[in-house]
C-alpha cells in the first residue's frame, strides 16, 4: 500500500475535460490564489472511495501524496487522514493532527483545508481538552490558509452546539482584505446561528456587524429573512 499506488488509481479516474474546468475553478492562472495549482480531473466523492480504500496508508507515504504537483494526490492523502483520524486512539489523532500541521503549506487550496481542518485539527483539540491557542496563533498567520484553517476548524466546536471558539477566532479575522477568510469566516458566523441559535448569532452581529467586511456580513447573514438582512447591510 504506497502513495504509488494511490496515484495509479486517482490516473484511471482522470478525465481531462474536468481537469480544465476545475483548474479555471480553482483559480490556478498566474497571480491566482491557486496559481500552478495542477488537476487530474477526479470528482471529490471518486477520490472519497479511494481514500477509504487506503485508509491505512503510512504517514510516510501520504506525505508523499501531500508533496505532490496534483490537486486530487494531496487532497486525496488529506482525506485519508481524516479517515485514519476518527478511527485512531488519542496518542494517533496527535500524531496525525501533529503531522497535519506540519504540512500546512501543502494544504493549499480552500476546499483541501475545508475538507479536513474541523476533522483533524478542530477534532483534536475538542477531544484532547485543548485551548484555542492555536488556533489564535494560526489566525495570525502570514498564510492565507493557515487562517483559514483556523477560523474553519471551529466548526468542530459549533457542531457541538459551542460558538465562543468562533467567535474568538472571528474576531481576530474581523479585518482580513483576503476574500477566502472574509467568506470562511461569514460562513461559520452562518452556522452559528444554525446550530447555536440566531440569537447567539445576532448578538455578535450587533457588535461587530459594522466593522466586518461586506462580504464577510453578506455570507454570515445569508438565512435571515430579507428585512433583517437588508437592516444589517444598510450599516455597510
Amino acid at each position: 500500500m504506497t502513495a504509488k499506488h494511490i496515484a495509479t488509481d486517482l490516473k484511471k479516474a482522470s478525465d481531462k475535460a474536468k481537469s480544465v474546468i476545475l483548474a479555471r475553478f480553482f483559480k490556478t492562472g498566474p497571480g491566482e490564489y491557486g496559481e500552478g495549482d495542477r488537476f487530474l480531473g477526479v470528482t471529490v466523492p471518486q477520490q472519497r472511495i479511494i481514500a477509504k480504500k487506503y485508509r491505512n496508508l503510512p504517514l510516510g507515504e501520504a506525505e508523499r501524496l501531500l508533496m505532490s504537483p496534483w490537486h486530487e494526490h494531496r487532497l486525496t492523502g488529506l482525506l485519508i487522514l481524516t479517515y485514519r483520524f476518527s478511527i485512531s486512539e488519542m496518542a494517533q489523532k496527535k500524531e496525525i493532527c501533529d503531522f497535519y500541521l506540519a504540512h500546512t503549506t501543502r494544504v493549499n487550496n480552500w476546499d483541501l483545508v475545508d475538507a479536513t481542518a474541523p476533522g483533524i485539527v478542530g477534532a483534536y483539540l475538542v477531544e484532547s481538552g485543548s485551548d484555542i491557542g492555536l488556533l489564535r496563533h494560526l489566525a495570525r498567520s502570514l498564510s492565507l490558509w493557515e487562517r483559514r484553517i483556523a477560523i474553519v476548524s471551529t466548526f468542530a466546536w459549533i457542531r457541538r452546539g459551542r460558538h465562543q471558539e468562533c467567535f474568538e477566532i472571528a474576531e481576530i479575522l474581523l479585518h482580513d482584505s483576503q476574500d477566502l477568510i472574509q467568506k470562511a469566516t461569514g460562513w461559520m458566523l452562518r452556522e452559528v446561528g444554525k446550530r447555536c441559535g440566531e440569537d447567539t448569532l445576532f448578538g455578535f452581529l450587533d457588535r461587530h456587524a459594522d466593522e466586518m467586511s461586506r462580504t464577510t456580513l453578506r455570507y454570515a447573514i445569508e438565512r435571515f429573512p430579507e428585512a433583517v438582512r437588508q437592516g444589517y447591510l444598510r450599516k455597510k
